[in-house]
């Protein structure tokens, strides 16, 4: 028999109320009813970051948009070619847990991570100096938004703001639950180069990271 969530913790948040509860030796948060993440797995969310680093110019700062369960933030800490890592996210909720009961106070007092509290949309305007790559796993996906702010960023206009974050030869990378061909298409009109990284899931559609770089990549030797 499955065991039921335990309530851990409430708090208000952008979207609704943020619920922390754990089911048996996992964790999980849950975003004004709509499940958002848990410490299950994990494999997608660390591939988010390893792909964009592997891509990415050795040592550059890398930008993680959402903090989730941590996941993000461990990977980009333990890659080799990552320098500074800012992680920006709104909920304060959610960077209480992780420092408290998601067990990441070590990841978040890392000295090359700086935890950003405010809303990443708002945020990237603010940016002057570009980065390496900018991961971005604040929503179930392009077309599952948490709200009408976030959905810009999938949007045309939204793409240009992510572009003008990276450096040249950077790279965005996307999470998302489900493939989206109009995404896909849509990065294709404003980036050189795109990838689409597929992870399989044991319930439903595979889960998907999309990587784009502003300049075309070069060709691998023969």
């Amino acid at each position: 028999m499955d065991e039921l969530p335990t309530v851990i913790a409430r708090a208000p948040g952008a979207c609704g109320e943020l619920v922390l509860r754990r089911v048996g030796a996992h964790h999980e948060i849950i975003a004004d009813g709509m499940f958002l993440m848990d410490t299950r797995a994990g494999e997608s969310e660390r591939l988010l970051v390893d792909a964009a680093a592997d891509r990415m110019p050795d040592g550059a700062p890398l930008v993680v948009g959402g903090l989730g369960v941590g996941f993000s933030l461990a990977a980009a800490l333990s890659h080799p070619r990552v320098g500074e890592v800012v992680v920006v996210e709104r909920e304060q909720a959610v960077i209480e847990w992780n420092a408290g009961p998601l067990g990441n106070a070590d990841l978040l007092a890392d000295p090359r991570a700086h935890c950003v509290p405010a809303d990443l949309v708002t945020w990237l305007s603010t940016v002057e100096e570009p980065f390496g790559a900018v991961c971005l796993d604040i929503d179930n996906g392009p077309e599952w938004t948490l709200d009408e702010g976030n959905a810009g960023l999938y949007t045309d206009t939204g793409l240009d703001l992510l572009a003008s974050a990276l450096t040249p030869d950077g790279v965005l990378a996307v999470w998302s639950a489900a493939a989206s061909a109009d995404f896909h298409a849509r990065l294709r009109a404003h980036f050189a180069d795109v990838e689409e990284l597929t992870v399989p899931v044991p319930r439903g559609e595979p889960d998907v990271v999309y990587l784009a770089t502003p300049s075309p990549r070069p060709s691998s030797p023969s």
